[in-house]
């Protein structure tokens, strides 16, 4: 079995067959776990209960194969809820918080059979795109490094389980997103990921920025891996591959911006792949996409940032207030975002001074956001595609240092992934290539229509024939 181009799908395979046993897969997944310290993917390896698991798995026999994540290791970001392991969402004030049950979500992923190897490192309360935290490292520098080159960032929120799929050492597991946290770690470490549309997962016990547009979402190796962990958490019947022959997609100029010559050169091509296929490429128009978005983005995540937390707080029993988390906050990034913004509930205005956010996010929900879902709808409805296709984000991974998390550079990398955030649509991301100069992961993003989750992953699930899997890092 190779490791380095093992799947989800392949290991359930495996496990039921007898081929492998769940104890060989999980012990092999926490010795690469360890040997791979310097990722600092992990912010906790429950060695002991996945071996546990492992075993209790294997000696079930027959019925434990029936389940259709039956004895494989995943992992599970740090801001969703682990019954008896710690979830600091990355930040020092709940690094003691230990749950006493599953969130939602896990409580699906362990009922199907998963075993979990750990909690996985993030950027700070998942406020940012570079995964540079320094309230945790297993390495000697800080910040969740990239799978493909440790100099460089994994990006975030969902840094870690990017990173530890990337590398290889489990074939999935669960971020969240918000503005870009599940496809801004898949494109950079080479991993798929899908943001599904808002509220098709319970939200419950997992650390929230905003209620309007949190979502956990799943990561693995393929597309096809990606829908399994999607059927196991929303239900539904096993997707097919689409017929590529009948897919029709959009591209966004505005979309385009911003791009690296890797990245242009790799999305053109696999346009060109996708033509290939049969698949119908259309130029599009949507001009007050960026207008829109500007009005809903930062208006309702800053807002409901402050009561969302004070609630989640309350109900860990931690005795935390929110104060006492953004005193202990580590990194300066999202410290400065917290006592500036979210704590006096100010936001920024465009002659730089700050105004009361609570205007704004009522124009937020009320116009801009209905107007932005409005011009989604219309714009896949009058041009007749199934989804619109960019870049998941405009350049490969930078360099991993404090200046990783500017505003700049977080405005940078989510200029892709926002928008649909915002607008509560799926997205998924896939691995199309390694740059040509600079060897690292390139994305290509679809987004679609409202609740066409099933019909995403099965364009997904065509591509995965289309790209393969993007060689494992050396």
């Amino acid at each position: 079995m190779n490791l380095d181009q093992l799947t989800l799908m392949q290991a359930v395979a495996e496990l039921a067959a007898g081929k492998s046993t769940s104890h060989a897969l999980t012990s092999e997944a926490l010795a690469r776990a360890k040997a791979n310290a310097d990722l600092n993917a992990f912010v906790t390896l429950d060695e002991e209960g996945a071996l546990k698991a492992a075993v209790a798995f294997d000696t079930q026999g027959a019925g434990a194969g029936s389940r259709p994540l039956g004895g494989v290791p995943i992992v599970i970001k740090d801001n969703i809820e682990v019954a008896g392991l710690p979830c600091s969402a990355g930040t020092p004030a709940l690094k003691d918080y230990v749950p006493k049950a599953d969130a939602p979500v896990v409580a699906k992923l362990r009922a199907a059979g998963a075993v979990i190897i750990g909690k996985t490192s993030m950027h700070e309360l998942a406020f940012g795109i570079s995964g540079y935290n320094t309230a945790f490292k297993t390495g000697a520098e800080f910040g969740v490094r990239n799978a493909y080159d440790r100099a460089l960032i994994a990006g975030g929120s969902s840094s870690g389980t990017g990173a530890a799929i990337g590398a290889r050492i489990v074939a999935g597991g669960l971020g969240t997103d918000t503005g870009g946290s599940v496809r801004v770690p898949g494109a950079l470490n080479g991993c798929a990921s899908l943001r599904p549309t808002v509220g098709r997962y319970p939200q419950a016990g997992i650390a929230p920025i905003s209620h309007t547009r949190d979502t956990a979402g799943p990561m693995a190796a393929t597309m096809a891996d990606v829908a399994l962990l999607d059927s196991v958490i929303a239900g539904g019947d096993i997707v097919r591959p689409a017929d590529l022959r009948r897919v029709r997609i959009g591209l966004v100029k505005s979309m385009l911006a911003n791009l690296d010559g890797d990245t242009e050169t790799a999305f053109q091509a696999a346009l060109a792949r996708l033509k290939a296929q049969g698949v119908t490429v259309v130029d599009i128009e949507m001009p007050e996409l960026t207008q829109l978005n500007g009005r809903v983005g930062f208006p309702v995540a800053l807002y409901e940032a402050y009561d969302d937390m004070v609630a989640y707080l309350n109900r860990t029993g931690t005795g935390v207030t929110i104060e006492a988390m953004v005193a202990r906050i580590a990194s300066p990034d999202v410290k400065g975002t917290y006592e500036g913004l979210v704590l006096p509930r100010k936001l920024p205005a465009p002659d730089g001074s700050l105004v009361d956010a609570k205007p704004l996010y009522v124009e937020a929900i009320n116009v801009a956001r209905p107007a932005l879902q409005a011009l989604y709808q219309q714009t896949f409805a009058s041009n007749g595609i199934d989804a619109i296709a960019f870049p998941t984000t405009p350049r490969v991974a930078i360099a991993s240092n404090p200046e990783s998390s500017s505003l700049e550079n977080f405005g940078l990398f989510i200029q892709n992934t926002d928008p649909g955030s915002n607008a509560g649509i799926p997205g998924i991301q896939i691995p199309i290539a390694l740059g040509e100069t600079s060897k690292l992961p390139i994305g290509l993003e679809l987004d679609g229509p409202a609740g066409s989750d099933k019909r995403l992953l099965a364009i997904g699930i065509a591509l995965d024939a289309v790209f393969g899997r993007l060689p494992a890092p050396r």
